[in-house]
């Protein structure tokens, strides 16, 4: 009998990376002092040698005038999250046959958008802020902070998800002989019925849609009034 497609690829691991053309790394600041709260999300070039996060944190705090006691803050923020990405590195990961669900749930300013499909984790070219330029485009959203948020939100979970699959191969180093290994089985089969898919955008991004589910998980995007904007900010404060 053949082993499962699924299984020779557990057997051949990647280094840890996040799937994507650009490794970057999703940073994401929610600081407050003094009942000032600032809050940020950017990607950070790991293999940029010149970054410093020292001189970005204070270009931030004087660009946006905030106190100066964010300045440590900001800067311990940004280099724990950076050197928990990069206690990763070196690490096998196993991404076999994977196909992920990423899903979007986000409000930027008067825009909300929802969505949800799934990301071929295997498509090491794929690009993020193309697929959110593009979904920008097609549904007709004019804000210009809208894609970068839809690309921080897909970066955000496909970091989380390969650091998940790292935690799945130190397991299957334990479990030599697989005895456990169907919990690292794909979340579709390849071929077969997964081919019941569309590939859209292009090999710049992995995003497949399951026809008989474009219906049902169709993109909603919403206008809110400023009524209902400031009812959410009010919530989130």
């Amino acid at each position: 009998m053949k082993p499962h497609p699924a299984w020779s690829s557990l057997r051949n691991p990647v280094k840890f990376r996040i799937p994507t053309a650009d490794n970057l790394v999703p940073i994401r600041l929610d600081i407050e002092i003094d009942g000032q709260r600032f809050r940020d999300t950017f990607t950070w070039n790991n293999s940029d040698p010149d970054s410093d996060v020292s001189l970005f944190a204070k270009r931030t705090v004087k660009d946006l005038k905030l106190p100066s006691a964010f300045l440590t803050q900001i800067a311990q923020s940004i280099q724990s999250q950076l050197n928990e990405f990069r206690s990763y590195e070196g690490q096998d990961m196993y991404t076999g046959e994977k196909i992920v669900p990423i899903k979007l749930d986000l409000r930027v300013n008067h825009t909300l958008i929802k969505d949800q499909f799934l990301w071929d984790m295997n498509n090491l070219e794929s690009d993020p802020e193309e697929f959110a330029r593009i979904f920008c485009e097609d549904m007709g959203i004019e804000d210009p902070e809208v894609g970068p948020a839809i690309a921080f939100a897909i970066r955000e979970q496909l970091c989380e998800i390969a650091i998940q699959s790292v935690a799945s191969a130190r397991e299957i180093r334990i479990n030599k002989k697989g005895r456990r290994g169907a919990e690292h089985l794909p979340l579709s089969k390849p071929g077969g019925n997964a081919l019941d898919t569309v590939k859209l955008f292009g090999n710049k991004t992995s995003v497949i849609r399951k026809r008989r589910e474009w219906e049902l998980y169709e993109p909603i995007v919403d206008l809110l009034s400023n009524e209902e904007v400031d009812a959410l900010e009010a919530r989130e404060a």
